[in-house]
């Protein structure tokens, strides 16, 4: 099930309440039309669509509901993930703070950030030098604190700093 058919599926109020009756323990349509104070022929009708829609299941204990369809209509619609690391460790780090080439924030775990900064030096030539200006600005392609950033590719000597001239150490 894709996003736009769960959302379908759940944009009726009564199916909503219906299915959240449901997460919440509701086994029996009596049950879900007491804790929802919907009519009895409302929650059958909206049992019925989510059932045929695969967001419930009915069994001999009752209906229970497909918690996970979330999760798997958001992993179905996004796009195929490509590896930003040929190492699964450090990709899936990655994966935690990087979306889209940008960093959404930093890690606290020193260990992930180094992974992240030696992601992000990446952006720079080995050897070529840059002024602070325009390390600035390829940072703030990152993430729109460049300063941190900044400080922190110079505290892990991934680039160095003289007089506001930064260069990436060629054995990075």
């Amino acid at each position: 099930m894709n996003a736009d058919q769960l959302c379908g599926l759940l944009a009726e109020p009564s199916r909503l309440r219906t299915y959240s009756a449901i997460v919440l323990g509701a086994t029996t349509p009596e049950q879900v039309a007491g804790s929802t104070g919907l009519a009895a022929p409302v929650v059958v009708k909206a049992l019925q669509r989510l059932t045929k829609g695969g967001l419930i299941a009915a069994s001999r204990d009752g209906f229970t509901a497909d918690e996970g369809a979330f999760k798997d209509a958001v992993r179905e619609s996004r796009p195929e993930w490509v590896p930003l690391d040929p190492d699964p460790a450090r990709d899936n780090v990655l994966k935690s703070f990087v979306r889209d080439g940008r960093l959404t924030h930093f890690p606290t775990f020193p260990d992930k950030y180094r992974i992240v900064l030696e992601y992000i030096v990446q952006d720079f030539e080995a050897g070529r030098v840059y002024p602070e200006s325009e390390v600035n600005e390829i940072l703030n392609r990152r993430h729109p604190d460049h300063a941190a950033l900044r400080r922190g590719l110079v505290d892990a000597r991934l680039l160095t700093r003289e007089n506001s001239i930064y260069t990436r150490p060629s054995q990075t």
